[in-house]
């Protein structure tokens, strides 16, 4: 029996309507936007659903909901635009490579400046930390709104207040909280990214960019868009503009049935439920002396827990587990940042979802003091 705790990655198993809205989409559903004829309607009908779901979710207008292929696509859709006529970004110590590769390579090229701001336990002391980074020739604040190495969450309300006050882009990384945290982009969120795969139980291959329009973004892609055809250049109009090429329908179908899922279930709910498994679990796991967590008195946190043991390599650590049944990540989580700040070399990652079980977990923890017994 395979006992999926990487929901972090992506969440499996996927929600039985997540299952048929694909098979319905692969049996219904032509092209979206090419062609008036009932496959190409059908498709169309289906994108238009996935914007309004995904809309009234974050509260924004569907017209202003792009669909992407992931998170990093979203994030470098928003972060390549908004930063192509230079000046200085900040970015903060918790990074996914989706965040700090794309600043990288820019900056790198010699298109913009960026500073690393750090995080602190206390939400007053990360703002601050951020208010005082900013420069006159600060354009944006791009962060993560929850660590995907240690679950930390960032106290973004406080930063899109700062980033109100000041006049920037505030682009919010949000693969790690949304469908688990109320997000909206009236938490003074400009341009919102996030997975639709992990906590809105979507199927891989499908991301979001929420705008609100303040900010126009210029394509990344050029092709196809099936409005706008006479124009040499991409439609000047969202979403359109930053969607070129054939969209993935069914991957949409997936979302909004994801979404229905979510908000069925309810926010509270799912965070509650996987919060009390982390909590389980780290009560588990302290009474195990040579096993440290990763978590700091202070912060706030999502549902994730990362932790070693002892001297075993978390890949071992990991590996061991896998045999046992259990699937969690090990390494560098694609987020060297977080772990240089924490002094790791890579860490086991617990991530739970709604379909994680305490009796799971308690099983886990056997598994974990019986590897911490061996070393």
């Amino acid at each position: 029996m395979i006992v999926n705790f990487d929901n972090a990655a992506t969440t499996w198993p996927k929600p039985p309507a997540v299952r048929l809205a694909v098979e319905k989409a692969v049996a219904r559903c032509g092209s979206a936007g090419r062609g008036g004829h009932p496959l190409a309607a059908r498709g169309s009908a289906v994108m238009y659903a996935a914007r309004e779901a995904a809309a009234g979710l974050f509260g924004a207008a569907p017209e202003h909901v792009v669909l992407t292929m992931n998170c990093t696509h979203a994030l470098n859709l928003a972060i390549q635009g908004i930063a192509a006529g230079g000046g200085h970004v900040l970015i903060s110590d918790l990074e996914h490579n989706s965040v700090l590769r794309p600043v990288y390579a820019m900056a790198k090229a010699g298109r913009l400046r960026y500073s690393i701001v750090p995080v602190s336990p206390s939400d007053e002391e990360t703002a601050a930390a951020f208010a005082r980074a900013v420069r006159p020739d600060t354009r944006a604040v791009i962060c993560t709104l929850c660590s995907n190495v240690t679950g930390q969450l960032l106290p973004w309300r406080a930063i899109g207040a700062l980033c109100r006050e000041r006049g920037l882009c505030f682009i919010a990384d949000g693969a790690q909280v949304c469908g688990t945290r109320p997000v909206s982009l009236a938490d003074g969120i400009h341009i919102l990214c996030t997975a639709g795969h992990k906590g809105l139980y979507g199927i891989t291959g499908t991301g979001l960019l929420v705008t609100d329009g303040q900010f126009p973004l210029p394509p990344l892609l050029h092709g196809g868009s099936g409005s706008a055809s006479n124009l040499p250049e991409m439609p000047p109009f969202l979403p359109d503009a930053l969607e070129a090429g054939t969209p993935a329908i069914i991957g949409a179908a997936s979302l909004t049935a994801g979404i229905r899922f979510v908000q069925a279930h309810g926010m509270a709910h799912i965070f509650s439920h996987e919060t009390a498994l982390c909590e389980h679990l780290i009560e588990r796991l302290r009474q195990i002396p040579s096993v440290r967590i990763y978590r700091e008195a202070g912060a706030q946190y999502a549902p994730i827990v990362s932790f070693n043991i002892g001297e075993m390599s978390s890949e071992d650590a990991a590996a061991a587990l896998a045999e046992r049944g259990f699937c969690l990540r090990a390494g560098l989580h694609c987020a060297p940042l977080a772990h240089r700040k924490l002094g790791s070399g890579g860490t086991v990652r617990f991530s739970p979802s709604v379909f994680s079980r305490m009796e799971d977990t308690d099983r886990l923890a056997d598994a974990v003091a019986s590897l911490a017994a061996r070393t």
